[in-house]
């Protein structure tokens, strides 16, 4: 079953990271601008807004498996109907569909694993599932380019669906419920509570501004640049796959820097590398520098937004903390989207993207400032 879950997480950073992959081809193809790339980007993360809370509730009372299992379909569904409908209205269609699975998948992922996985191998299995995710996005930006370029685009569409069909499957034979679902008592967070999680979800939310920002318009500021396929798969693989050791390493060095020092020097590592990319003529360095130090503190985000609700109201925070998440993964792009429009370059995107990140800093100083002491 981890097998399969690890493979949905590669599938997700994938078809999250296809438009952005494919931004020079569908520019030329059906001559969109960037606050329409971005807005493409977005949809992914839009069915979030309502999905997420609804989501865990499901889960709840049908049972986690079942509900993933429709979830990853939905992935696949998804990723097919951008490959077969026309333009840019069947790939924002598309999008919409593969979402609402994605987003089944991030809610109910860590719930499934804990189930199946206890002690150090709970920590394990969760590592993996979440590193996962980088991997996927940069493999979408080494293969799908190239595939588009020997294929077509529609074709490339379609290692996303087949990567989650199999993933599917695999989950299908392989998912084991445990106890039979029923409705279950339903507790709402207190009030710190909710304050506690919707300050994790924001922080999060601007964290995955730049993350997002880089990868969504840094391939179109390397194109402009006249850098090849090549060279551009190599810097974005850069800003990626380094992150699952990044966030090992920065969740083991978390007790002993302590929190608030480990996210200030991430979240400073991540705006000064997204400044120095575009002001800096040395992307692969800088993409290093994004995919490592800037990177280190995402575990941490995690960890405390988890701990920011009480074990019986974990699952409605967590709830919380996804929707707050997915309203600005669906605005964000499209406002980054909007400035390079503006500037008529993409480097405007990725400064708004910096800019974006930067209210990280305080909301996270709210946050432990107002969380209870171990």
């Amino acid at each position: 079953m981890l097998a399969s879950l690890t493979l949905a997480r590669i599938a997700f950073g994938m078809q999250l990271q296809t438009v952005a992959a494919l931004a020079p081809m569908l520019e030329r193809a059906f001559g969109i601008d960037y606050a329409t790339l971005g807005t493409l980007i977005g949809l992914y993360m839009a069915p979030g807004i309502v999905v997420a809370m609804a989501s865990g509730l499901l889960g709840r009372r049908l049972g986690e498996g079942p509900v993933l299992g429709v979830g990853l379909a939905l992935m696949t569904l998804g990723s097919c109907v951008s490959s077969l409908l026309p333009g840019t209205f069947g790939i924002g269609v598309g999008r919409l569909v593969a979402g609402t699975g994605a987003v089944t998948l991030s809610v109910l992922l860590g719930k499934i694993v804990a189930d199946a996985f206890a002690g150090p191998r709970f920590v394990l299995a969760m590592g993996i599932t979440v590193g996962a995710f980088p991997v996927g996005v940069g493999l979408s930006q080494a293969v799908m380019p190239a595939m588009a370029e020997a294929f077509g685009w529609r074709v490339a569409l379609l290692a996303g669906a087949a990567l989650s069909g199999v993933a599917t499957l695999l989950f299908v034979v392989s998912f084991r419920g445990g106890d039979a679902p029923g409705p279950r008592h339903f507790a709402l967070p207190s009030p710190r509570e909710c304050l506690l999680v919707l300050l994790a979800g924001l922080v999060w939310t601007t964290y995955n501004a730049a993350y997002f920002g880089f990868l969504s318009y840094g391939p179109s500021l390397l194109s402009v640049r006249g850098a090849g396929a090549g060279e551009t798969a190599v810097v974005m693989t850069l800003a990626t796959w380094p992150n699952v050791v990044a966030v090992l390493l920065g969740s083991a060095a978390a007790p002993r820097l302590g929190l608030m020092r480990l996210f200030n020097i991430g979240t400073a590592a991540q705006v000064l590398s997204l400044l120095g990319f575009v002001l800096w003529d040395r992307p692969v360095l800088t993409a290093l520098v994004f995919g490592t130090l800037g990177s280190v503190h995402s575990g941490v985000i995690m960890a405390v937004g988890t701990l920011s609700a009480r074990p019986q109201h974990r699952a409605v925070g967590m709830g919380v903390f996804y929707t707050t998440y997915y309203i600005g993964g669906a605005l964000f792009p499209a406002l980054c989207g909007q400035a390079a429009d503006h500037f008529h370059t993409p480097a405007a995107a990725l400064l708004a993207a910096a800019a974006l990140s930067v209210p990280a800093l305080p909301l996270f100083w709210w946050h432990q400032r107002r969380a209870p002491r171990p």
